[in-house]
């Protein structure tokens, strides 16, 4: 559960790396975009995964409009599944994207090992620097109210 810092080339994320990043690379790793938002795209928020069969401006993702974004806290989740990754916002049913390859492989679904979780705040960089950045906007702080895993039982 977070509120989002805001401005033009403000770049923070919820996201998930594989923990083999280090011994095969990205994106054969696999990423797991929770949330990114980008301050130059005010109440937009975005959930993406990042593989070897797409990645960068190839990935798979999609965006929803959250006009409190930068105002209040709002809970970015995913259900993560051996068969889907469902991203959503404030609870289950507003579903961000989902993401379920038909046919498994290790092209499109490194996600059946560990990952690590990071939150962080990028500022400029290819994508939230895209448009610049205003460098009146600072400080900015990206307020997290808690982070919660859970696991099923088998």
């Amino acid at each position: 559960r977070a509120k989002l810092p805001s401005g033009k080339g403000i770049w923070p994320a919820i996201w998930m790396l594989g923990s083999s990043i280090s011994s095969i690379g990205w994106p054969e790793c696999g990423e797991i975009d929770i949330m990114e938002y980008v301050g130059y795209q005010p109440d937009v928020v975005h959930s993406t995964v990042h593989t070897t069969a797409g990645s960068g401006g190839n990935s798979d993702g999609n965006s929803i409009t959250l006009s409190t974004c930068e105002e209040e806290f709002h809970i970015y989740g995913l259900s993560w599944t051996k068969e889907q990754l469902v991203f959503y916002a404030d609870s289950i049913e507003n579903i961000i994207h989902v993401y379920s390859p038909v046919d498994k492989n290790k092209n499109n679904w490194p996600f059946n090992k560990p990952a690590y979780l990071i939150l962080n705040i990028a500022v400029g960089g290819n994508w939230g620097g895209n448009e610049g950045v205003d460098n009146k906007i600072f400080p900015q702080t990206m307020e997290v109210d808690y982070v919660r895993v859970y696991k099923r039982d088998k």
